[in-house]
């Protein structure tokens, strides 16, 4: 059967560092507090003249570039985004403009923190299925417009950027074990709507006719978070077979060092296979696995050949997780 196999990575970051410190000179709080609670230092901010497609092109032009194609191999474009530049069209046909792609369908996945997992989701499915050869997969958010910088419980945890990967439909090798080859292994996808109050954005253009801002019960999504997530990790196993031990690397998404830690520890995996970013980055919703993938690909640790759990949940709430052998 074919499988999605990873070719390239790439990210996008603002250029302004923007530090807790920073943070404790315009809102009641510290740098103490906010490492204590959350693991983070600095996030990255996008100015007023950087869009979520700006990044989300950067990052795809990088991900080409590693894969060593042009624009024009790629007959899908997806992009994961909970703040798209417009209400339509779909960020994903910006990006595909600005790349010079024409003719093979773009559109964009909304599933919050989920989203890139939803969208490798998708991805994979039009590429098993012979609707896609290669296909460009973005995480993309300029979550910063999204938050009330009056309000330290959630100012404090969010940051802008945008990571993409390159995927190609490819025939696995004849091989013993299938598991030894390259590519998607599994994915599973959850989301439960009736959590939606704990954590969600108190606007859009078919309720209140404008942006909101993001509103969020932060111990009952930690309790979720870790709960939700270690279960659905364990179900990519078992519908592969591989136990916890073959696992490689884990690659969360970036909410909070505290879920990411309480997650691993459910899972039985030393924190030393986790790939951990959100010091820097923050919580980049859509944009934090496909950061972190780049960023551990890019300085060798994550190679050619390891399995790698890739896992998230969002807001809806929506939850998944994908085993990637790269």
């Amino acid at each position: 059967m074919p499988r999605s196999v990873l070719l390239g990575t790439g990210s996008a970051l603002p250029a302004t560092r923007v530090t807790n410190d920073d943070l404790a000179a315009r809102l009641d709080t510290s740098d103490a507090w906010i490492r204590e609670r959350t693991g983070i230092v600095a996030r990255r901010i996008a100015d007023a003249s950087t869009t979520t497609a700006d990044l989300a092109t950067e990052a795809a032009a990088a991900a080409l570039a590693a894969a060593g194609l042009p624009p024009q191999a790629i007959d899908l474009v997806l992009v994961a985004t909970a703040t798209p530049d417009l209400t339509f069209p779909a960020t994903a046909v910006r990006v595909q403009a600005r790349l010079g792609i024409a003719g093979g369908p773009a559109f964009d996945v909304a599933a919050v923190c989920s989203g890139f997992v939803y969208a490798l989701g998708v991805a994979d499915s039009m590429l098993r299925a012979g609707q896609a050869t290669r296909a460009l997969v973005i995480g993309a958010e300029t979550f910063s417009r999204l938050l009330d910088w009056e309000d330290r419980s959630t100012a404090v945890l969010f940051g802008d950027g945008a990571g993409a990967v390159v995927l190609e439909r490819r025939d696995p090798p004849e091989a013993d074990d299938v598991r030894a080859a390259r590519g998607l292994l599994a994915i599973r996808l959850h989301a439960d709507g009736r959590h939606e109050g704990l954590l969600h954005v108190d606007g859009g253009p078919g309720s209140t006719g404008t942006v909101g801002k993001l509103r969020m019960a932060g111990r009952e999504v930690f309790r979720h978070a870790v709960h939700n997530l270690a279960s659905v990790c364990h179900e990519v196993l078992e519908e592969t077979g591989l136990p916890i031990a073959a696992i490689d690397w884990v690659v969360p998404h970036q909410a909070n060092l505290r879920i990411i830690e309480a997650t691993a520890r459910k899972l039985g995996l030393p924190m030393e296979r986790v790939v951990v970013t959100v010091h820097e980055h923050a919580n980049t919703s859509a944009a934090s696995i496909p950061l972190a993938l780049d960023a551990a690909v890019r300085d060798g640790r994550i190679r050619e050949g390891q399995l790698c759990l890739l896992e998230a949940m969002g807001g809806g709430f929506t939850w998944g997780a994908a085993l990637l052998r790269v």
